[in-house]
């Protein structure tokens, strides 16, 4: 497959897709989908842990797994809209320091 070829890939840029988001973005593929991509992983960047999950996703298709709801295009797991990403945590909230116990003496 050419640059173009791969444009054609049932997951966008999937050559730019680090390994856990093609876990993810897999899901609501099917069998012949995942099977295409796992062709083209071998033919072109052979990441082993991207052909170990599309491998265990054929497997799971194989057996009987059906293709969760979603979008191929999403990019990962939803995040809540609003959120800043950074911790709630703040200074102001710290516990307040305490002096340690020295060798010897015990707290009763």
């Amino acid at each position: 497959m050419s640059a173009h070829q791969s444009d054609a890939l049932p997951l966008p840029d999937y050559d730019q897709l680090p390994a856990g988001t093609v876990e993810h973005r897999i899901r609501s593929l099917g069998s012949d989908d995942v099977r295409r991509l796992a062709e083209y992983e071998r033919a072109h960047a052979d990441r082993p842990q991207v052909k170990e999950i599309l491998a265990a996703r054929l497997e799971q298709l194989d057996a009987g797994a059906e293709p969760s709801p979603g979008d191929a295009r999403a990019g990962g797991p939803d995040i809540p809209a609003g959120t800043s990403g950074g911790s709630p945590v703040s200074p102001a909230g710290a516990a307040e320091p305490e002096e340690p116990l020295r060798h010897g003496k015990h707290e009763m």
